[in-house]
């Protein structure tokens, strides 16, 4: 190997390695190869049914994924009772190559089909759920990989903002990129990941993932960054006035089984 291609090799694996540690310092990332995000919704066609999907995802999809290089895969539910109760799940793909291919990998993976021939083999009268919906993401070039939070109790808020045209999401990410993501750091605000919606429905809109250990940390530090100067001086900016139509949140919690 060439000594600039393995200098280049290195840092991109410190870089990597470096997004899983801590999420308290922003750095302006090097790694320009920026992963993809499948973000599934799944409808239980009842709430006993949580355990069945759960255990699937632990024993069986998530294993598989990790195989294909689909690290740190995280399982969520709704904080409170949804009804009808639904499952998150986050999968982060190394490239979109390994996203377009994954089915078909699978598919090819012995130990996975072994591994769900019980789960695929339930019968139609006793269904897990009723239908799931995908939407994919590409993560921004200011964290163009997932942060792995550190073990222990915590909550996740993920927000999604609707744009009114294209342009109007293009100009929210840029200013993520270019100040606003260096602030959720400095105010705590801290980041899982972020991405651009490129496939799914009601687009256009971008959609990112924050960690707390509770609502009152939570609750502190949205009010801090509001409040603070830098963001009152960004928002003031005619360049991203009008970029958000629209803000949902939904407060998750992880499962067990989740590697987030």
């Amino acid at each position: 190997m060439r000594r600039r291609d393995f200098i280049h090799s290195a840092a991109v694996g410190m870089v990597a390695s470096s997004t899983q540690l801590t999420s308290k310092v922003w750095k302006k990332p090097e790694d320009t190869d920026k992963e993809f995000y499948e973000f599934r919704t799944y409808e239980l066609t009842s709430g006993g049914q949580k355990n069945v999907l759960s255990a699937y995802f632990g024993d069986v999809l998530i294993p598989a994924l990790n195989r294909l290089g689909c690290d740190h895969v995280g399982v969520f539910q709704e904080i409170g009772n949804s009804e009808p109760p639904i499952i998150y799940i986050l999968i982060p793909y190394p490239s979109n190559r390994i996203f377009l291919q994954s089915g078909q990998l699978l598919q090819e993976d012995e130990l996975y089909r072994s591994a769900g021939l019980e789960f695929h083999s339930i019968p139609v009268n006793n269904k897990v759920f009723s239908r799931y919906e995908t939407r994919l993401f590409r993560a921004f070039d200011g964290l163009p990989k997932m942060i792995t939070p550190e073990a222990g109790p915590r909550i996740f808020e993920l927000r999604t903002y609707e744009g009114y045209s294209d342009d109007a999401v293009r100009r929210k990410i840029k200013m993520f990129n270019e100040g606003e993501l260096e602030l959720f750091f400095k105010t705590g605000l801290h980041p899982v990941f972020f991405g651009e919606a490129i496939a799914g429905k009601d687009l256009p809109y971008l959609t990112y993932m924050l960690t707390f250990e509770d609502m009152i940390e939570r609750d502190a530090n949205w009010k801090a960054f509001i409040d603070h100067p830098e963001w009152k001086r960004m928002a003031g900016m005619t360049e991203f006035a009008d970029t958000v139509s629209k803000i949902h949140r939904t407060f998750l919690e992880p499962l067990d089984v989740s590697q987030v």
